[in-house]
């Protein structure tokens, strides 16, 4: 009689426990669904997809004259998450001679962004960055790994630090600056890149 009543109770809390496994599993697996969703940061970012024109600025260094590029498109689309943006000619529909590339997205385990990009031109390899917090809506700060800045003096680089920031002013136009501090010991942060976006109608 004992173990028949044990055999029963048993049953019944090993029941117990494969149903509340269950359920947290199932838990489990909606919040990680849940968690990969846009949220209210991608679909921010969602309203950025399409083709927009570019006008790229250059400052070598500090106190250097502009040097303005025209004629390039950015072209954006999602992927899941992630925001991909491809810099290429505005002719090069082919995009065989892409210029740049970077993926953007907005962690929401982390509750920051993250951003990693390439640029064909430059001998920097990848470069990642982050954010420190979800921002206001209308920027996105990143700092960067620290890299090696190519100089045309020679093959060595320098380390340099580096930060961006991106402005939404509206609808139909973005900018992203990027700004230079190189580590040789001067502190002298330069206004080094502006990306100017302007959508295309």
């Amino acid at each position: 009689m004992y173990r028949r009543d044990f055999m029963k109770t048993a049953a019944f809390f090993g029941a117990a426990v494969a149903g509340a496994a269950a359920i947290a599993s199932s838990a489990e697996a909606t919040s990680s669904v849940e968690m990969n969703e846009l949220g209210s940061e991608g679909k921010s970012l969602a309203r950025r997809v399409g083709l927009w024109d570019l006008t790229e600025t250059r400052w070598v260094k500090p106190g250097a004259e502009p040097e303005t590029t025209t004629g390039l498109v950015a072209e954006r689309f999602m992927m899941g998450a992630l925001l991909q943006e491809i810099i290429r000619p505005a002719d090069d529909i082919s995009r065989r001679a892409v210029k740049r590339t970077d993926f953007l997205t907005f962690n929401r385990v982390e509750g920051r962004w993250q951003y990693v990009s390439f640029d064909t031109r430059d001998p920097v390899g990848l470069m990642p960055a982050w954010s420190k917090n979800a921002g206001d809506g209308k920027t996105i700060d990143l700092d960067f790994f620290p890299i090696a800045a190519w100089s045309d003096g020679g093959s060595a680089g320098i380390l340099m630090r580096m930060r961006q920031e991106t402005r939404f002013d509206g609808p139909d136009s973005d900018n992203k600056d990027q700004y230079f501090t190189l580590a040789n010991g001067e502190g002298i942060e330069w206004l080094g890149h502006r990306y100017s976006y302007s959508r295309r109608g």
